[in-house]
């Protein structure tokens, strides 16, 4: 009995920080992130939460789903509603995260309220209003996968230009092997951006015209590729109709020989079969070789909603969102497993070319929906022409006035 009182005297003592009275309920609250699906970090992610409930004797209900447009939109309609979570896990310093911070609590003004934590600020997540919300989890990149075992048993030039592209592509029809993995449906994101670096240079790819007739060409010529890559064969025959989660799991089944994809792909690859899967820059439409720029940056990132701040969650809440983003948790939760052959080539695209962030994160939402799920289908199966599509988009003022 003397030992157990001795325990709990501890017990509130470590809880006095986070001014948590002793004996009192537990709260309960809701987290939202993109942790789920093939992402390695699901189970680290989920480990953290059940370790603080058994800790705080406090209750999370959790709703993470893999991130896709539909999951980007529902956060947002939540947000919109007034049904924020308490901690969400989500995108920064872009049109995405522009609805919310009203409704998210700055890093300074925790600081300032729990002068001992010191979350990490990262400059690359200040807003427009030179404030940081959000604790980076993870940097990120972008590139062209290949398994490199297919290639050589089926002949193929690694994709190193664009005529070795195309080239490619049609042995591995040829062999019955879809040759690029994509859903035209649901998640067409690489592909277009890809498309983009195809075409245009970094100065090209960091524009931001304010109507139709600033549009530089290459973005023209970008969508142009697109429709070629489809009448080449590139895709499967159901591109326009399957889900993201199919075509992902077509690549890692080695029936696709590539896939345009994030390196978040990476943890969905087993370590066995990084050997044999490398990724390449984007092979360049005109003037050969591949792009000089690849796409990447620090994208998404932990924010504490003003829901949890004003309510009498507020310690709970501070302490949970304290334990998601210490040192040990970011670095597990944004640890991605590479070695191999596709270590080494994703250290080799990145060095010696321009780190550009995608085009979609600084569009606007309903730009962005109208460009990815409206326009670059109908380009793909030749019912819009480029110039169509970028008079879609940039009727909806993707960039601001």
């Amino acid at each position: 009995m003397k030992r157990k009182r001795i325990m709990a005297i501890l017990l509130c003592a470590t809880l006095s920080f986070f001014s948590l009275p002793c004996g009192a309920e537990g709260v309960t609250l809701r987290t939202v992130s993109c942790f789920a699906g093939d992402d390695s970090a699901a189970g680290v992610y989920v480990e953290i939460l059940n370790r603080y409930e058994s800790e705080t004797g406090n209750t999370v209900r959790d709703k993470s789903s893999t991130s896709d447009e539909a999951w980007k939109s529902s956060v947002l309609n939540d947000f919109a509603a007034g049904n924020e979570p308490d901690i969400l896990f989500f995108f920064a310093a872009g049109a995405d995260s522009a609805p919310l911070l009203s409704r998210v609590v700055p890093l300074d003004e925790i600081i300032a309220a729990y002068p001992d934590l010191r979350f990490p600020e990262n400059e690359a997540l200040r807003e427009a209003d030179g404030k940081i919300y959000a604790v980076p989890v993870r940097g990120f990149w972008e590139g062209l996968y290949v398994h490199t075992d297919l290639f050589e048993q089926c002949g193929a030039p690694m994709p190193s230009d664009w005529d070795s592209l195309l080239q490619a592509i049609r042995i591995f029809r040829a062999n019955g092997i879809t040759p690029i993995a994509v859903s035209l449906s649901d998640i067409p994101h690489y592909l277009a951006e890809m498309a983009i670096l195809a075409c245009a240079d970094q100065e090209e790819q960091q524009a931001r015209p304010r109507n139709l007739s600033e549009v530089p060409d290459s973005w023209l010529a970008a969508m142009r590729v697109i429709r070629e890559l489809t009448e080449a064969g590139a895709f499967a025959e159901n591109a326009l109709s399957t889900y993201e989660s199919a075509s992902t799991t077509q690549f890692l089944a080695k029936e696709a020989a590539m896939q345009f994809d994030g390196s978040w792909l990476a943890s969905a690859i087993p370590p066995a079969m990084m050997d044999s899967v490398a990724v390449f820059p984007m092979p360049r439409r005109l003037g050969g070789g591949t792009s000089d720029c690849y796409l990447g940056g620090v994208s998404m990132g932990f924010y504490l909603t003003r829901r949890a701040w004003n309510s009498g969650r507020r310690d709970a809440a501070v302490r949970l969102f304290a334990e998601l983003t210490d040192s040990d948790s970011l670095q597990r939760l944004g640890n991605t497993f590479l070695s191999g052959r596709l270590q080494a080539s994703a250290d080799r695209m990145r060095a010696g070319r321009n780190m550009v962030g995608p085009l979609q994160d600084a569009m606007n939402r309903n730009a962005r929906e109208v460009w990815l799920l409206e326009c670059i289908p109908a380009v793909a199966a030749g019912t819009m022409t480029a110039e169509e599509c970028w008079a879609r988009v940039m009727a909806l003022s993707p960039f601001g006035e």
